[in-house]
Formats: C-alpha cells, structure tokens, sequence
C-alpha cells in the first residue's frame, strides 16, 4: 500500500493537498507532520513510508537541516520537496542535498501525481526546463553542506548573530548561558573554517548575495 507523509507547518496547504492526493491515490495512506520533531517522529513509527513530501522552512528544519537530516538518515525513503520558493538555487541545492524532485506549489493536481509516480519508481523529477537551469548553475553547495551540518540550536545562534547580537543578548533570547553561546559559536567558526564572526557574517553575506537563497 502507498503511505505519503506531508510534512508542512500549514494546515490548510497539508488539507489541499491531501484532498488534491485522495482521488488520485485512493488506496493511500497519508501521515501528517508540522515540524521538525513530528517528521523524524512520523517516519521512525512508519518505516513503510513510500515518499515524503517536505516543506523546507517547518520549525526546526532551517537551512536544510531537515532535508539533509531525512535523505541521510532514512536513505531508503524518496523525498519530494514541495515549496513555494522555486528559484534555481533554491531548487539546485534541494537536489544536490538528496532530494528526489522539487515540486512548486502552484503545480497543478495532476502533474503532482504524475512526479510522485516519477519518483516512487526510483526517477527523479524537476518542472520542464529546470535541470538545464540547474546545471548552469554554481550552487556553492560545499558551503551549504557545512551549514547543513550544524545542530538546530547552532542555526538559531547562527541565525542570531548574523542580525548582530551579542552574546548576552543571544543567551537572553534563547534561555541559555552566555558560555554556551560561547561554545556553539565555537563550534560553528570550527565547522565553516573561520575564525571570528566576523567571518561569518561576511561568509554568508557573500552567499546570499550571490546564491539568493540563504
């Protein structure tokens, strides 16, 4: 039997979708999720899932955290990403970190069955015209893996000093102590090869503006 699992944190695109899925796979099983935990909590309990159609900007799952986090750790599981931001780099990235296809929003009923039929029988699949895109396209993915890569606390602290806060500040925001911010910062100018946050912001400056899609 087929078993789908949406993971997306709106509820009204997850009921659309459902309802868009039902006449189409009638016999199919789906599963919801809303965020990061509920994802990873859904495929532990359901190991037999056929495909998961994820979200990339669920809580927890920023960065693509979440992605990397699935097509690494539960491999034998196809994932389409489903998103409303569909620019190349965006797009690009999903799919050098794992992915099985991208799937905008705004496509049509019937061609999003179409795709996951694709990628359930072990294809991948993009919009008409997006892989020639794709493959013109410097996606500064060794960059993106490391980012990938740190831990959800570490993004937020990422994240939060890239808007210029101070330690105490970051602490304050985050209930934690101004050592351990210390430490995950640390731990983060150890993991992209800089040396000061500086650094950091400069780094992912250079990122966004080339890439539009940090």
């Amino acid at each position: 039997m087929t078993k789908f699992l949406i993971s997306d944190d709106h509820p009204l695109f997850r009921e659309a979708l459902i309802g868009a899925l039902r006449p189409l796979f009638k016999d199919a099983e789906i599963i919801e999720s809303d965020n990061f935990d509920s994802t990873i909590q859904a495929i532990e309990s359901n190991p037999d899932i056929s495909l998961i159609l994820l979200d990339l900007n669920m809580p927890g799952c920023e960065n693509y955290y979440g992605l990397t986090t699935v097509t690494e750790g539960f491999s034998n599981i196809p994932v389409a990403v489903i998103s409303a931001n569909d620019s190349i780099a965006v797009v690009s990235n999903v799919m050098a970190l794992g992915a099985k296809g991208f799937i905008p929003k705004a496509t049509p009923t019937q061609v999003i069955a179409k795709a996951l039929h694709q990628i359930m029988q072990g294809q991948t699949w993009l919009p008409e015209g997006m892989q020639q895109q794709i493959d013109e396209q410097d996606t500064g993915i060794d960059l993106l893996k490391l980012l990938s890569e740190l831990t959800p606390k570490q993004q937020e602290v990422l994240k939060l000093v890239q808007n210029g806060m101070l330690n105490k500040q970051i602490a304050f925001d985050l209930n934690i102590t101004e050592a351990t911010v210390k430490a995950h910062i640390s731990a983060i100018l150890k993991k992209l090869g800089v040396n000061t946050r500086t650094q950091v912001v400069l780094l992912l400056q250079q990122y966004a503006e080339k890439h539009n899609s940090y």
